[in-house]
């Protein structure tokens, strides 16, 4: 004998993704001030067309619906970032840390009301100091410092 049909769940997989990165030194300012977007301007693997980048630092989600967004960032101080959708920064996406000079790691789900939102990663507004986006760490096979990179990695769930 056959049950009851249920609810229809949401629709599986990726509606689209796409990365963004910068390599230092070099794609970033020397320092990104309160209420400044990190630079993310070199282009990573892309699928669809609903997450494209509008400059340097800003990118178009083009679509209603719900964006995982993940993000790194070598700074040389303590410090925090913030998602911001247009001007507006969204509180429960701020992560930091309050000492050492290592990667920042955020990530939290989007969700977008409207199409075309802008999305950044910046340093709060309000925020001191300005953060220092970290040239190189480590050491390459020749001993010198091996430069870093910065990812902003976005996907669109739903």
């Amino acid at each position: 004998m056959t049950g009851l049909t249920g609810q229809p769940g949401l629709p599986g997989g990726l509606l689209g993704f796409a990365d963004f990165f910068a390599l230092m030194p070099g794609d970033n300012a020397d320092t990104v001030g309160a209420g400044t977007p990190v630079d993310f301007p070199q282009d990573g693997p892309t699928s669809g067309t609903s997450i494209t980048r509008l400059s340097d630092n800003t990118f178009n989600l083009a679509e209603i619906g719900v964006y995982q967004v993940l993000f790194q960032v070598s700074v040389s101080e303590a410090g925090q970032l913030i998602l911001a959708l247009g001007a507006t920064e969204l509180a429960y996406t701020r992560v930091g840390r309050a000492v050492g000079a290592t990667q920042i790691v955020g990530m939290a789900l989007v969700q977008t009301t409207a199409i075309n939102q802008i999305l950044s990663v910046r340093n709060p507004t309000g925020n001191t100091p300005a953060l220092t986006i970290t040239p190189s760490a480590g050491q390459a096979d020749g001993g010198a410092a091996a430069a870093v990179s910065a990812h902003l990695v976005i996907t669109q769930i739903a």
